[in-house]
């Protein structure tokens, strides 16, 4: 088993980075919702914990361009809903560019602020609004009906972590 010839747990394999720093390392785990994770064996993780970790050790180097490539693979639905909301939020704290490489259409034309499709080629790119109507990706895609991702609004919030805690309305807690 891999697991016994290379025993790497979570803090580890961060740690593996040049610009790992203690404090920054746990800053990471922590803003990412996977402290609870240090100790975890790399090798058990979940396909959602596991872009989790790779996320905060991108973001251990400080970049000022991160790259995420197919950064919700193998994430739920509601996973890469959370991680798409987390993505420009973490671009303004860092004051960092993002480029981002996914085949998910409707959440990358839904969660960005320039695409560029390509084919072999630059076929189109621009703001989402106005690269949905070029005909280079109507001819490739169609009209796509607009996937609707289930919502539902009520009392509480969903943290990265999985735990719900009550959220302020109207000033008190609801």
């Amino acid at each position: 088993m891999l697991d016994d010839r290379l025993p790497l747990n979570v803090s580890d394999f961060l740690a593996l980075s040049r610009q790992a720093k203690r404090q920054d390392l746990q800053h990471w785990l922590q803003r990412l919702g996977i402290e609870q994770l240090q100790r975890q064996s790399v090798h058990r993780l979940s396909g959602g914990e596991w872009q989790r970790v790779l996320l905060a050790r991108a973001l251990l180097n400080q970049p000022q361009l991160l790259v995420l490539d197919e950064p919700v693979q193998g994430v739920d639905v509601q996973g890469q809903m959370e991680l798409y909301e987390l993505i420009p939020t973490l671009r303004d704290e860092l004051g960092c560019a993002v480029l981002m490489v996914s085949h998910d259409l409707h959440l990358v034309m839904a969660a960005t602020d320039e695409v560029v499709c390509l084919n072999g080629h630059v076929c189109c790119s621009g703001h989402p609004d106005q690269v949905s109507i070029d005909p280079a990706y109507l001819s490739l895609f169609g009209r796509q009906p607009t996937m609707a991702p289930y919502t539902h609004h009520h009392d509480h919030a969903h943290c990265l972590d999985g735990h719900v805690e009550p959220v302020q309305v109207n000033g008190g807690q609801s």
